[in-house]
């Protein structure tokens, strides 16, 4: 099966950027570790065999990057995009 190519969007970018900011008020390394672990789990999405599962929205996917995290997903044939970072206890849709 081909390799899919990987989109992040600007939303995911800050999304993920919040995440690290808030994380980062209590342990900076701890921060710079989830950034670096949800990128890193966000491009092994190129694998199109890479563990995902259905979304709780119609038409997307969810890669569970931490037990307290999700990366909002769509995918085609060729690309999967990476839309959004939400808190599993935040109210989506």
């Amino acid at each position: 099966m081909a390799t899919l190519k990987v989109v992040k969007t600007d939303q995911f970018l800050a999304d993920l950027e919040d995440v690290v900011l808030f994380i980062a008020q209590d342990n900076v390394l701890a921060a710079m570790d989830m950034e670096q672990h949800v990128h890193s789990q966000v491009d092994s999405l190129a694998d199109p065999n890479f563990p995902r599962r259905m979304g709780r929205v119609p038409g997307t996917l969810e890669l569970v990057v931490h037990p307290n995290y999700v990366v909002v997903l769509q995918q085609t044939n060729t690309t999967v995009t990476a839309f959004n970072v939400l808190h599993v206890a935040r109210q989506y849709p």
